[in-house]
This record gives C-alpha cells, sequence and structure tokens, in this order.
C-alpha cells in the first residue's frame, strides 16, 4: 500500500441498503460492485478508454489480458468499507496490491472530495497508471518518475463525447506545492526513501508530478526525459542521467518553481483515436453474493488468524450453496489458507467436478499436494512430480495466467531442491506476465543469480529499486545490486543469504522472548 493513501480522508456516500452484487469484465478489468448495471458498465467503459489513451500516448499496441490475469478492482460502497478491509485504518481511501495472477485495487464509486482535494477516481486513476507502467512499460523508473507518471495520469478526465483530457492541472497537490516549502532537486531525483521525511514524501509526489508535466510539456525540454530515463536503465545513477540529459539542475529547479505558477497546457485525444472492446455485466449468483465477505479478505491479504475466523462464514455459505463453482472455488481458498489440507483439496475436487479446466481448482489442488508433502518432509520423487502435474494442467487451461508457473517453481523449492531449466524458464515467462509483482521479480532475480546472469538480475532488480512499492523492498534491491557491482553474482547471494540469517535470529529472538515474557 502506497503512501499516498496516508494522506486522503474523503466523505463518504450511501448506497441501498440491500444492493446486489455485481461483476463487470472488459479486455483489462474484473470490477466487482453494488452498483447499478448501467452505472457499472459505464465505470468500466470509462476505465476501458483510460487505458486506451494511455497507450495512444506512448504508442502502445492494445491488448487483451487473458482471465487469470486481469486486474481486479473491488469498488465498494464507501470509504469506511474500504477502511474496513485495510483494517480498520482511518486515513486511507483505496489501495492496491501487486501481484502474479491476482493484482487488486479496493477503491469507493462515487465519492469526491472538494476542490483541490483528491477523489476517488483519481485514486483509482493513479493506482492503474502504476499498473500499467509495470504492466507495459518494463523498466527501471526512479521514485520521482514513477510517481509523477501516476500523477499525471490520474487526473485524466473523459469527456461526453469519448474524448480524453491528459495532463490536467493535479490541484490536489497545491497545498504541498505552495505551503510545504521545497525539495531541494538533488533529493527529489536520487532520494533516500528510507530517510524521507512526511513532508518530504509528499513533496515528493507533488514535486515529481511538477517535474513530469512540465519535462513531458515543454517544448524547451522535448526529449530530454527519454534521454534520462535511458541513461538510468544503461545503469547511470539518476543523478548523473539528470545532470547528462537536463543540463544545469539549479535552472531546471528553478523553472520548476516558475512553472507551477504557470497557466499549464494538457492534451486532448479525440473519440476516434480511442477504440475499447465490449463491457460484459452481470449479478453474482445468491451463492457468491453471500461469499463476498470470504472473497474480498484474502484479496487484501489475511494473517493466519484471520484466515481461521473466515472458515465458518465459507463453510455455512457452502452448506446453502454446495452447487455454486463460484462458492466452491471461494471455501478452497479459505481452508487452504486456514491449513486445512484435506478440507480445501475436497472443495477443489468438487469444484473439479463441475469444472474440469477451473483454473483456481487446479492450482488449490497442486497447492494442497505440495503443502502436505513439504509438511511430512517427502523424499518421494514420484510424489512430488504427480503434484507438480496440477500446476501442468492449470497451464494447459490459461496459459496466459502466470500463477501455474510460479507455483511449479516453487514447488522444487519447497521440495529442497535445484528447480529445473524449464521451471525456471517458466518462472521468467511469469514475471514477463505480471511485471508488475514486485515479490515475484525478487524470486525471479534470484534465480538469475544462482545462475550466474548477474548482468540480467541487476536489471531485473532495478525495477524494485527505483519502483518505490516498499521502502524495505526499494532499500533491498538497492543493496544488492551495489552487492552485484561490487561482487558479482555470487557476492549478491552472499549479501542475500546473510540478510536471510539476520531475519530468522531477530525472529527467534523475538520468539524467545515472547515465550520468556508469558
Amino acid at each position: 500500500m502506497r503512501k499516498l493513501f496516508c494522506s486522503l480522508v474523503l466523505l463518504a456516500t450511501t448506497t441501498p441498503a440491500h444492493a446486489t452484487w455485481r461483476v463487470a469484465e472488459s479486455a483489462h478489468f474484473i470490477i466487482y460492485s453494488e452498483d447499478k448495471a448501467d452505472n457499472l458498465r459505464e465505470f468500466a467503459e470509462e476505465l476501458e478508454r483510460y487505458d486506451a489513451g494511455m497507450r495512444v500516448l506512448r504508442n502502445i499496441p492494445p491488448t487483451s489480458d487473458s482471465p487469470g490475469n486481469k486486474l481486479t478492482i473491488f469498488a465498494v460502497s464507501s470509504v469506511g468499507a474500504v477502511q474496513k478491509l485495510a483494517g480498520g485504518n482511518g486515513l486511507i481511501a483505496g489501495f492496491y496490491n501487486p501481484r502474479a495472477g491476482g493484482s487488486v485495487a479496493f477503491v469507493p464509486r462515487r465519492m469526491s472530495g472538494g476542490r483541490g482535494e483528491l477523489n476517488a477516481e483519481e485514486v483509482l486513476r493513479h493506482e492503474y497508471a502504476h499498473h500499467f507502467m509495470f504492466r507495459n512499460m518494463p523498466a527501471a523508473f526512479p521514485i520521482w518518475f514513477s510517481e509523477g507518471f501516476a500523477e499525471f495520469n490520474s487526473t485524466a478526465r473523459v469527456q461526453p463525447d469519448g474524448s480524453i483530457d491528459f495532463g490536467l492541472p493535479a490541484q490536489h497537490r497545491s497545498m504541498e506545492l505552495f505551503w510545504l516549502g521545497s525539495l531541494p532537486i538533488e533529493t527529489l531525483l536520487q532520494p533516500d526513501v528510507t530517510k524521507l521525511s512526511g513532508t518530504q514524501t509528499l513533496l515528493l509526489y507533488g514535486r515529481g508530478w511538477l517535474l513530469t508535466h512540465f519535462l513531458s510539456m515543454s517544448v524547451e525540454r522535448k526529449g530530454q526525459l527519454g534521454k534520462y530515463l535511458q541513461a538510468v536503465n544503461a545503469g547511470k545513477s539518476s543523478l548523473d542521467a539528470a545532470k547528462e540529459a537536463f543540463g544545469d539542475l539549479k535552472r531546471l529547479d528553478a523553472q520548476l518553481d516558475s512553472y507551477k505558477r504557470a497557466k499549464m497546457t494538457y492534451l486532448r485525444l479525440p473519440a476516434s483515436k480511442i477504440a475499447i472492446g465490449p463491457v460484459t455485466v452481470r449479478e453474482l449468483s445468491e451463492g457468491a453474493e453471500a461469499m463476498v465477505p470470504v472473497f474480498f479478505r484474502p484479496r487484501k491479504g489475511v494473517t493466519p488468524e484471520e484466515a481461521k475466523s473466515l472458515v465458518g462464514t465459507a463453510r455455512k455459505v457452502a452448506a446453502r450453496y454446495p452447487d455454486d463453482l463460484f462458492v466452491l472455488l471461494r471455501l478452497a481458498e479459505a481452508e487452504f489458507d486456514a491449513a486445512n489440507l484435506v478440507e480445501a483439496e475436497a472443495a477443489a475436487d468438487r469444484a473439479l467436478a463441475k469444472d474440469p479446466n477451473s483454473l483456481d481448482a487446479l492450482l488449490y489442488k497442486g497447492r494442497v499436494a505440495v503443502a502436505r508433502l513439504a509438511r511430512d518432509k517427502s523424499t518421494d520423487a514420484k510424489a512430488w512430480t504427480e503434484a507438480r502435474r496440477w500446476f501442468t494442467r492449470a497451464n494447459r487451461a490459461d496459459s496466459s495466467a502466470p500463477e501455474p508457473p510460479v507455483e511449479f517453481y516453487q514447488s522444487f523449492v519447497a521440495q529442497g531442491i535445484e528447480p529445473t531449466a524449464n521451471a525456471a524458464a517458466g518462472l521468467k515467462a511469469a514475471l514477463s506476465l505480471a511485471p508488475e509483482d514486485w515479490r515475484l521479480r525478487f524470486v525471479v532475480a534470484r534465480q538469475m543469480l544462482r545462475e550466474g546472469k548477474a548482468a540480467e538480475a541487476r536489471t531485473t532488480l532495478a525495477v524494485a529499486a527505483y519502483g518505490g512499492h516498499s521502502e524495505g523492498a526499494s532499500a533491498f534491491a538497492t543493496t544488492l545490486i551495489g552487492a552485484i557491482d561490487k561482487g558479482g553474482a555470487a557476492g549478491a547471494l552472499k549479501t542475500w543469504t546473510t540478510a536471510e540469517e539476520e531475519i530468522e535470529k531477530a525472529a527467534a529472538k523475538k520468539t524467545k522472548g515472547g515465550k520468556d515474557d508469558g
């Protein structure tokens, strides 16, 4: 969850007490909402136009994601519902969780702030811009540009005739830009995110948007942004690349101070240049609607205790709707998350009886088999091979879904043996399908280091180092890049192992301390 949301407080609107849950599906999105069918369709179409507009601006060909790799959006009733899903955090208006085969966003619907305040639509567009960047523009982007890009696109506005405006002023950034002082240009271009104050973090977003807008719109600076990003991806530091591409940084800083007071231009893409595919909207079944609370929670991540608390609800719903495929799949998930392997397998078997090609059911059959073998510390090679067949079947069911090859690879890790070349190749292919998943990026980078491919690992880690997914992830990726530069693949692996050992020691110490205190 990004720091962006820590500064958001939006006003809630009410929705009907007994609204019907519906799902809209389009080329890039699966959207669950209690909104009316026409409103939900319009919402999905606007998102598709937004995606199409960003593609036109950057000359990126249109695509259509597989069902197992679309962004799932939960457009819930109010900001209170979002905050409840986020564990009761009263400062959160929405959040985004990037992960292979299951990237999700939680946002409130039809909620707007006052003039100069961030509204719910801008929250979603900001987060989708991140998703779009990582999915379609696989490169290392410094955090100021990553956030500046998201802010630049967040203010996009779809006009009644279907045209789209991009680059409208980010009015919600005016307070920090005019009242919170400034951020030294060197700090903006190459910040240590672990040492930024709260005010500096806000300025990183605001000043990052301002610099992105200026470089994108300035005739004098035309081409400089591209030159800068190329230098960064060639291995130069952000600061060195900036000096090479932008010239005198003090002059650039002064121009930004003037630019924030200037009348800004924006781009309008005509509707004729924006083509989108069909959007389908349907009501959830009674069983699926009853299972919605169980469906929501794992999407944002659950603790073992939370997982166990959901099982009771899942079982009650499944008892009422024993033949609903959606219900059976969510039951399998809930049971597996709660470490109830027998029950999870039974639910997956019932789901497969209804749909032999169900991706989720096949995955849970494989996950259960692997978890059981790992728990029993099995050395039966044949049993491990049989367990992996479920992931092979899942891959055949949807070859564009990233989860089957990831699970196939991780099964070798669970077995404690070296993954095969085929498994390693599948893992890398999964990252190309879900490049937004920074956790998967680390797994791939480590495999590359094990193969002695230090340069490839460095490139893979650079996206995480700059991406700002989390302070810890960015810092660790930066550390690993330094270790690669100093000691190659072997040096980076040693650094990685040492870090893991320190984490294990800290965890053991904490556990021991807890027992003594008790």
